[in-house]
């Protein structure tokens, strides 16, 4: 009885809820990847849900946080600036939020800077940010 019970938990199979499809043909983007390996794909497919379902955990709290019950971009973004290993590569390629949901600072500054010609639209950063050292 206890070798059957064994022998049903070996044989279940673990699959992904991503299409294996997409998932290699995204990897193969990647000009160095020529071949995938199954196992490879299922363990990057595998990887990519468990991320995914962190992010959408971690932005769930925010958004109970701040009394809403719809996850938004700004709460997604606040869910990956308070993880720091996430923060590192995922926070530049986020969107900016929509002009409207700037905070009242920037707001101000807008205001101010109206008539400078060096100013930028809401929502967007300057070369110059990129290049400078520090925060």
């Amino acid at each position: 009885m206890a070798e059957q019970q064994d022998a049903e938990i070996n044989t279940k199979t673990v699959q992904s809820s991503f299409p294996s499809g997409r998932v290699k043909r995204i990897m193969k983007l990647d000009k160095e990847i020529n071949k995938i390996n199954s196992d490879a794909l299922f363990v990057i497919s595998n990887a990519t849900e468990l991320f995914v379902n962190f992010l959408a955990e971690k932005s769930s709290r925010v958004a109970i946080e701040k009394k809403r019950k719809m996850i938004k971009l700004e709460h997604l973004r606040i869910a990956v600036k308070r993880h720091q290993p996430t923060a590192d590569f995922l926070l530049d390629s986020l969107p900016m939020p929509p002009p409207e949901q700037i905070s009242s600072k920037t707001d101000r500054f807008k205001k101010t800077s109206e008539g400078d010609s060096n100013s930028v639209p809401a929502g967007s950063r300057r070369i110059d940010s990129f290049f400078k050292k520090g925060p």
